[in-house]
């Protein structure tokens, strides 16, 4: 059901911006949408590929940022020097943990930090609008394989 209003709500940012909606940018959405984790524009390259050898790398990036302006798709940076996108989940929020040796990302969420964020916040008499929350470390698998 997300999925199709999402599928929607692109359609109608596309006809508004005045622009194609083609069959490139509905596997692009498709697959983005299906993918459940955060994706650079290379990872979702690679995996349309497959399927649509004819798909160009600039049709997959360029449709990722209108994904992101349609609001559809947040634009992630780790400080990698990779951006990634993830699908945008009205009400939800969460943090995520970056392993800063293989890369993995995992979300979390933890209702005491958000909890402190907001007593922080109204102690300093400060309005929080949005923020976010990313912790850098070592994943379990590559801190057994640093040790060995």
């Amino acid at each position: 059901m997300k999925r199709e209003k999402n599928k929607e709500l692109f359609r109608r940012f596309v006809a508004r911006e005045g622009l194609k909606s083609t069959r490139q940018r509905e596997a692009v959405l498709d697959v983005f949408l299906g993918s459940g984790r955060h994706m650079s524009v290379e990872d979702l390259y690679e995996k349309l590929r497959a399927a649509q050898p004819g798909i160009g790398y600039a049709t997959v990036s360029r449709t990722l940022k209108l994904l992101a302006q349609a609001g559809i798709a947040h634009e992630i940076r780790f400080g990698d020097g990779r951006t990634r996108y993830e699908p945008v989940a009205a009400g939800e929020h969460h943090d995520h943990l970056v392993c800063t040796g293989c890369g993995m990302i995992e979300e979390f969420e933890n209702s005491k930090i958000e909890e402190l964020q907001t007593a922080v916040a109204a102690g300093h008499d400060f309005l929080i609008s949005s923020h976010k929350l990313e912790l850098y470390g070592l994943c379990a698998k590559c801190r057994k394989e640093k040790v060995t």
